[in-house]
């Protein structure tokens, strides 16, 4: 297990960083970061996920990796890892770099429909690196309204933003901000966020 877990969280580096160079000068508005997340971002997301809990963690943005490498790391076992990532030619990258992971390509704002027979099986936690601040309100809202029809209460969403301010978000009426971290090693620092799903 933990020969094939190192297989998976093999880097590929420079390759990674062109290729989402390449992405996001074809739609800056789809990427959700600047630039490849750092270890520290992706490990300090990854550390939010309970280990130990039911159910499925749902990684939502996957771009080249950097923290689906960092919830294996953490421990999620990729039976219970779903990456859903909209760009075809990144999600075609996830698939090999992580043969063992089922991977999605599509958009959030219809996860539920996305994850087809899954959807029926408990979902834990959502890992989401989509840049929702950004996108379109509508657009935000469908996603929001997918992360409260798809969590249970008490079930965790985490997600980064790079505004530092810790302002509220009102798309999440539904959720309870659990915590809420600076990781000021990603270029640029960027902004961990826990919410709780309320009953």
């Amino acid at each position: 297990m933990k020969r094939f877990v190192k297989v998976l969280m093999q880097a590929p580096g420079a390759a990674s960083l062109a290729l989402f160079t390449r992405e996001i000068w074809a739609n800056p508005r789809a990427m959700g970061a600047a630039c490849p997340s750092a270890p520290l971002l992706a490990g300090s997301m990854a550390a939010r996920v309970p280990r130990d809990c039911d159910g499925l963690v749902i990684e939502l943005g996957g771009g080249t990796g950097a923290v689906t490498t960092a919830l294996l790391k953490h421990g999620v076992p990729p039976w219970k890892l779903v990456v859903v990532e909209r760009s075809p030619t990144l999600a075609h990258h996830l698939r090999q770099r992580f043969p063992q992971l089922r991977i999605i390509q599509g958009d959030a704002a219809q996860l539920g429909q996305l994850l087809g027979h899954d959807r029926s099986k408990k979902i834990a936690s959502i890992v989401s690196s989509l840049p929702l601040r950004s996108l379109h309100p509508a657009t935000t809202r469908a996603i929001s309204q997918q992360f409260e029809t798809l969590l249970d209460a008490g079930g965790l969403l985490v997600q980064f933003t790079y505004d530092l301010r810790g302002t509220r978000t009102r798309w999440l009426p539904r959720f309870r901000r659990v915590s809420s971290k600076i990781v000021w090693g990603n270029l640029p620092p960027a902004r961990v966020e826990v919410f709780e799903r309320q009953a």
